[in-house]
């Protein structure tokens, strides 16, 4: 997946340039990406630039190893991390980097996701993950915690984050039963 292309502004070219990613993605395999792009989806409607990688815990340490100690440098400020069944990509990615590591259980054939909630979320003291919901509703979950994050320092964030919740508030007192 590549980063989020944005319309540059010198003269009248029609041209793309590409925003670095302040974001990264990362999945076990390629399979979780049914739920993962559930976080990719909002980041890219937040117009936050990121990145959506397979990187595996336990089938590619060592890329896991290079991807967690530089991301930083990179100029990444959030990472997502989906996992399922033994779910460590996101306690191994938290163990090698301070940033923010933000841990979305893939629901899994055997256990429905438990496996993958349990595994993420009993991380111990002074290696934080902060855990959200088994599956797509964890994922988006994730990609909004990420903007909430970084809205902190960013006003445009701040504002599309309150229209965002201001726009669901309004769906939920609209909705009517049939």
């Amino acid at each position: 997946m590549a980063n989020q292309a944005l319309p540059s502004r010198k003269g009248n070219k029609k041209a793309l340039m590409v925003a670095p990613p302040v974001v990264s993605v990362i999945m076990g395999s390629k399979s979780d990406w049914d739920t993962m792009k559930a976080a990719s989806e909002i980041l890219t409607e937040f117009g936050v630039a990121h990145e959506c990688r397979v990187i595996s815990a336990h089938r590619t340490p060592e890329l896991l190893t290079g991807f967690a100690t530089t991301a930083e440098a990179r100029g990444i400020e959030v990472i997502i991390a989906g996992a399922g069944g033994a779910a460590h990509l996101a306690g191994v990615t938290a163990a090698q980097t301070i940033l923010p590591v933000l841990g979305v259980p893939i629901e899994s054939k055997a256990l429905h996701g438990m496996d993958s909630l349990l595994s993420i979320v009993q991380m111990p003291g002074g290696i934080p993950v902060g855990t959200l919901a088994i599956g797509s509703a964890g994922a988006k979950n994730a990609a909004l915690l990420a903007v909430a994050i970084m809205a902190g320092k960013r006003a445009s964030l701040r504002g599309k984050l309150k229209s965002y919740r201001e726009k669901m508030k309004r769906k939920a007192a609209e909705d009517t039963l049939p």
